[in-house]
């Protein structure tokens, strides 16, 4: 009772907050509740929410993947490259990049659990390598030129709904039915929650936490396909901001930094407040240093808040006791 009371409490004070966001920025800037911004800000935000889902995955577990930034670059080089420069279909040239962010979200997995390298390590690693890779492929330059048709991914509409959005969607569906419908969405909790405990139940940890940053890789994958469509070029450094905002919305939507807690549906509104966020700040011609100020701020909250309600849980079970 306790903990659905708390995450009611939680939903609505970031129901608040976007609704908060909305209204200031509406009162300051006379284009921002247009319906052309509106449907940009769903855009922007298709990116992220995609993303968030493996983040989500991987933080319910207690872990970080600091590459998705760099991941979704590389698959977007892969996807261009492949399109341009080896003149492959538009199907065959998205196949190969989603291969190469599975295949890294795999090698981030193998190392963490057979290398016992910290996740946070592992993957800031991984997240330097493979920008460096991206601009090898690439010279250092961006890569232009696809075919019309590929701009479907990230600028068309099926009825009055755009794309991105529609991706988007389902995808984030696809993470609520995994979290509260599967075995391994199960076993997420378990191993964010206690690995000694999951380990001692049956659980196998190393091969679930395998599975979660190979997923982690193919999101990010599926997020490259809309971003490339989206700006029309590969860019190697196009991701090297992206992974903070990623991992701030999941946070802000109540995953627990500490892993074992969280909702997807907390997860939504997380992503929506980022997007009008940083949609928001771009309208009122915010500079790009004092937007890095306050997306930092943001995250501190997050955490903090994360912090604040763990410890109040505690007080709490041990007021019972």
């Amino acid at each position: 009772m306790f903990n659905r009371i708390k995450k009611l409490k939680n939903i609505l004070i970031m129901f608040l907050v976007l609704i908060g966001l909305i209204v200031f920025f509406s009162l300051f800037s006379d284009n921002f509740f247009s319906s052309d911004n509106l449907i940009n800000i769903l855009r922007q935000m298709a990116t992220i929410g995609i993303v968030a889902v493996g983040m989500t995955f991987v933080i319910l577990t207690g872990g970080m993947d600091l590459s998705v930034g760099s991941i979704l670059a590389l698959s977007g080089v892969v996807t261009g490259y492949s399109m341009v420069t080896l003149e492959l279909s538009i199907f065959i040239s998205i196949l190969l990049g989603m291969i190469a962010g599975i295949i890294v979200g795999l090698a981030n997995g193998v190392v963490i659990n057979f290398f016992s390298i910290p996740a946070f390590v592992t993957t800031l690693a991984s997240m330097q390598i493979f920008l460096g890779v991206s601009l090898i492929i690439t010279g250092g330059m961006p890569i232009f030129g696809f075919p019309k048709a590929f701009d479907f991914w990230g600028k068309g509409y099926i009825g009055p709904i755009p794309v991105p959005v529609i991706i988007m969607t389902l995808t984030m569906l696809a993470g609520w039915i995994v979290l509260n419908k599967t075995k391994y969405g199960r076993y997420l909790y378990a191993i964010g929650g206690n690995t000694e405990a999951a380990r001692l139940s049956g659980i196998k940890i190393k091969k679930n936490l395998i599975i979660t940053y190979v997923l982690s890789g193919f999101f990010a994958s599926v997020a490259s396909v809309i971003a490339l469509s989206r700006l029309s070029s590969a860019q190697p450094k196009v991701g090297l901001e992206f992974g903070l905002d990623v991992i701030t919305a999941v946070v802000l939507g109540g995953v627990s930094i500490t892993g074992g807690e969280g909702k997807m549906s907390g997860v939504i509104f997380g992503v929506l407040i980022i997007g009008v966020l940083s949609n928001g700040l771009i309208m009122l011609q915010v500079q790009e240093y004092y937007q890095y100020v306050i997306k930092g701020l943001v995250l501190l909250l997050a955490v903090g808040m994360d912090n604040y309600t763990k410890n109040n849980s505690k007080k709490a079970k041990l007021k019972v006791v």
